[in-house]
């Protein structure tokens, strides 16, 4: 099978059938090809049902994810957006086909280059990928429309939320195993927040968030 027909396949049997909807993220996702943000040695599940090692002990999560997340943070093209661990950049370039421009923050910086490298051979030129660690204190110039955790956290930490502009959404998925859900949190005013549980979810943890304190008896 060819990568186009794998392509196509992915979209209309694992992506449709999960609740992505939208006529223009189904084309978005069609128009990218994902080959080009897997590691050579994994080319041939580029678009198969599986989450994907990229090293540095990350995952690439399943196309069925990273489109939901994706359909239910709605990205409009006037927006700017804030993504939390770019990893290789392929929901980076979702984002960015999505919106006016992305800023992606990635941990890793083996990771943050090859982002780079692949968002430049995907011909994505409005995203911009940054070494840094999102768990602490962030000097970024700008608000952000909304914000995208690409990994798990406990809870969605303050110094993001304060990233957002009033209205600003963060989305994540939020809380302990078994009971993660992905949560939209909506900045209504400078101290006033609206919380929404969206659906049951489970991905790996993003890399340097505090885990609350657990006592023992």
């Amino acid at each position: 099978m060819d990568q186009q027909q794998a392509l196509f396949n992915m979209v209309e049997q694992q992506i449709r059938t999960w609740q992505v909807l939208d006529a223009h993220i189904l084309e978005t996702l069609k128009s990218l090809r994902r080959d080009l943000f897997v590691p050579s040695v994994y080319k041939e599940l580029a678009y198969s049902e599986a989450e994907l090692p990229i090293g540095e002990g990350e995952i690439m999560l399943e196309p069925k994810t990273q489109a939901r997340l994706l359909h239910d943070l709605a990205p409009k093209a006037h927006e700017t957006i804030l993504e939390v661990g770019s990893g290789t950049g392929y929901l980076t370039a979702l984002l960015a086909l999505q919106s006016l421009r992305v800023v992606s923050l990635e941990i890793h910086a083996s990771l943050a280059k090859e982002s780079r490298h692949n968002l430049s051979k995907a011909g994505i030129s409005n995203a911009e990928v940054l070494n840094l660690d999102a768990s602490q204190s962030l000097n970024l110039d700008t608000h952000f429309d909304a914000i995208l955790l690409t990994g798990s956290c406990d809870h969605a930490p303050q110094h993001l939320l304060n990233c957002l502009k009033i209205g600003g959404r963060l989305m994540g998925i939020l809380g302990q195993e078994p009971m993660m859900q992905n949560t939209v949190i909506t900045r209504l005013e400078a101290d006033e927040w609206d919380s929404k549980i969206l659906w049951d979810a489970s991905c790996p943890r993003l890399h340097g968030f505090k885990e609350p304190s657990k006592f023992h008896f």
